[in-house]
């Protein structure tokens, strides 16, 4: 047309006065609360967590309860779905394996708690406990972020009233 360069096109963008609200604003920092309440609430249908049904668990293959994954800048919430054929006939078997079940959602830390409210609650067999783990696949220079990471879920998970597991390399960490 004119040969208007790419710049001059893109200051009425820049002018427009769009602005983003501050992170903490007291209307996020409202809002993310009354977030934690309402799961807090929900979860609380979930009964508590039972050790003797999930302290053995040696494998996260066998882990049947939600957990989580954290990397730098998400979590993935894993979810085994609870089987829909009630029958044994089949089950684990090629025609019905449980991978098939597993759901993966990839969640920004801060909706945690939201994204833990959502699951069924058939898909809590050990109660209100999530297993969770840092990335096997991040850089060394991600590991101060990964726990940081950790460090607010596991917050998080304790002001909703859920367990937080916490496994490294396939194998519980803590005193379990």
């Amino acid at each position: 047309m004119f040969g208007l360069s790419p710049l001059l096109l893109a200051v009425p963008v820049l002018l427009c006065g769009c602005k983003e609200a501050p992170a903490d604003s007291a209307a996020v920092r409202l809002e993310h609360a009354q977030q934690i309440d309402s799961a807090r609430q929900d979860l609380q249908k979930i009964p508590p967590p039972s050790k003797h049904l999930y302290l053995n668990v040696q494998r996260m293959e066998d882990w049947q309860n939600p957990w989580l994954t954290v990397q730098e800048k998400m979590i993935s919430v894993h979810v085994l779905m609870a089987d829909a054929n009630p029958s044994d006939l089949g089950k684990g078997t090629m025609l019905r394996p449980q991978a098939a079940r597993v759901q993966v959602l990839n969640v920004d830390p801060k909706n945690i708690a939201e994204a833990l409210n959502a699951i069924p609650r058939d898909a809590w067999p050990y109660g209100r406990v999530v297993a969770i783990e840092e990335a096997h696949d991040a850089p060394a220079a991600a590991r101060p972020a990964l726990r940081r990471n950790i460090e607010g879920a596991i917050d998080t998970l304790s002001n909703i009233g859920v367990v937080a597991d916490e496994w490294a390399d396939n194998r519980p960490v803590g005193n379990r």
